[in-house]
């Protein structure tokens, strides 16, 4: 035989990366441009703990939003909002006005899940798989507590990391200084109390390069559980006033943007009213 007759495959310079598997996409349902995971409180913690073990197995960190009137607010006011909104790995109606407006879509959402209780259900089940949380943010000595509470609630919860860095920009070997602590903590979930939208942002821009599995903004959580703040009663909860206990509670830095709140609420009820006029074929109100 000679070398002319052989069969030579041609060498391919191309290697062969593995796919990073995904989960499977979950239900939407989208109020005022902002498109909300339907699952219940049961079923938010369950999808947090598959993101968890999906970013361990395929090094693909990921965040959850836990959306308010405020981020629906910010997210039409803030271009700069919609690729967090896009990225998120999951998102859920932290507001009950948000609940109640779903009702006029054909598919809604099927109830509120509330960051300041997610955080409870999220310490059990990290303490039952073995799993450390890092607590980023809050005035100073506001998230040791809050993390010394959850630890004495469900023994066995690993404590990564506790910090209350400053309430301005980090020079570049601060930053460089936080990265390393919480890179190095070993932490599968990073909850970060640094408020409306700065949190929300900080995650973004952090998220990849940190690595830590799940990432969380959890607003006033923190203080709720330290007991620097308290949370309205079932009651005012259920009536979706809850947003009013706060205001209350605290009016010289809450007034103003519940008040900004109020008047985008407003504003978007009436184009939901125009809107629906149009589809009656009760002239072009849109």
């Amino acid at each position: 035989m000679s070398v002319s007759d052989l069969q030579i495959e041609p060498i391919s310079n191309q290697v062969s990366v593995p796919q990073t598997k995904k989960l499977a996409p979950l239900k939407r349902c989208v109020v005022w441009d902002v498109p909300f995971d339907r699952v219940n409180f049961d079923e938010s913690i369950d999808r947090i703990e598959q993101l968890v073990d999906h970013a361990i197995e395929n090094d693909s960190p990921s965040y959850v939003i836990t959306a308010n009137l405020n981020y629906c607010m910010l997210h039409h006011r803030d271009p700069s909002m919609a690729a967090i909104t896009r990225d998120a790995d999951l998102i859920v109606a932290d507001g009950q006005p948000i609940v109640l407006r779903s009702r006029l879509n054909r598919v809604s959402l099927p109830e509120r899940v509330a960051g300041s209780e997610m955080i409870y259900e999220l310490a059990e089940r990290c303490s039952r798989r073995g799993w450390g949380i890092y607590f980023l943010g809050g005035e100073p000595g506001v998230a040791d507590k809050c993390a010394n509470k959850l630890a004495a609630m469900y023994p066995g919860l690993r404590i990564a990391g506790v910090e209350s860095p400053p309430f301005r920009a980090l020079d570049e070997q601060e930053q460089r200084e936080q990265d390393a602590r919480i890179k190095s903590s070993g932490a599968q979930v990073l909850l970060v109390a640094f408020g409306q939208p700065k949190g929300e942002k900080w995650i973004h821009e952090h998220y990849k390069w940190l690595n830590v599995p799940v990432s969380i903004q959890l607003g006033a959580s923190f203080d709720f559980i330290a007991g620097t703040s308290q949370r309205a009663s079932i009651l005012w909860q259920n009536l979706g006033m809850e947003w009013l206990h706060r205001m209350l509670s605290d009016p010289r830095r809450l007034v103003p943007r519940y008040a900004a709140n109020a008047a985008f609420l407003c504003g978007r009820l009436i184009e939901d009213w125009k809107r629906l006029v149009t589809s009656w074929g009760m002239g072009d109100w849109a």
